[in-house]
């Protein structure tokens, strides 16, 4: 193993041991997310689990796309 690598495991496990109580709530707070967007897809759409479950899954993933593209477009015209 070569000093890069042991200074990166390092910082690694650093990071995970600083961030371990935020990393444990954002997991909580996913699972919560994917139980109530279930939920109410159920409930107020009356589609099946694994359609509710699908969207519960993908529509998060394609919000944070477009959170990434609209903040890298925000910084540019912030510095320019």
């Amino acid at each position: 193993m070569t000093e890069f690598t042991k200074g990166l495991l390092e910082t690694s496990k650093g990071f995970l041991m600083k961030s371990k109580g935020s990393l444990i709530r954002t997991l909580i707070y996913t699972i919560g997310h994917f139980i109530i967007a279930i939920t109410c897809l159920m409930l107020i759409a009356n589609v099946s689990f694994l359609i509710a479950l699908t969207d519960a899954i993908v529509e998060p993933l394609a919000n944070s796309i477009w959170y990434f593209i609209l903040d890298r477009w925000w910084t540019r015209k912030k510095t320019n």
